[in-house]
């Protein structure tokens, strides 16, 4: 699995970095990894899930984390993490 995470703040690319795990675990278990490490690369505190992160994520396997989503004040906009390889 190959997740991609993405920094934005006024629709411009701030950074980002690919999570890659070939693991056995499950695909919830993966995510939750994936997000660990990129937010660990990041020096993000780990974003909480919403419902409607949830929602959108078991739709199109891509969702937006906001400042709504961190505990921490935030210099971007928004986090996004996107499946591009199962």
């Amino acid at each position: 699995m190959r997740i991609w995470f993405k920094q934005w703040k006024d629709r411009h690319m701030l950074r980002d970095c690919v999570v890659c795990d070939d693991g056995e675990d499950t695909r919830t278990h993966k995510v939750f990894r994936a997000l660990e490490q990129a937010c660990y690369e990041f020096d993000l505190s780990v974003p909480i899930w919403l419902d409607a992160n949830i929602a959108e994520f078991k739709c199109h396997a891509k969702t937006r984390f906001g400042s709504d989503n961190f505990m921490d004040a935030i210099a971007f906009d928004y986090l996004e993490m996107h499946v591009i390889e199962e």
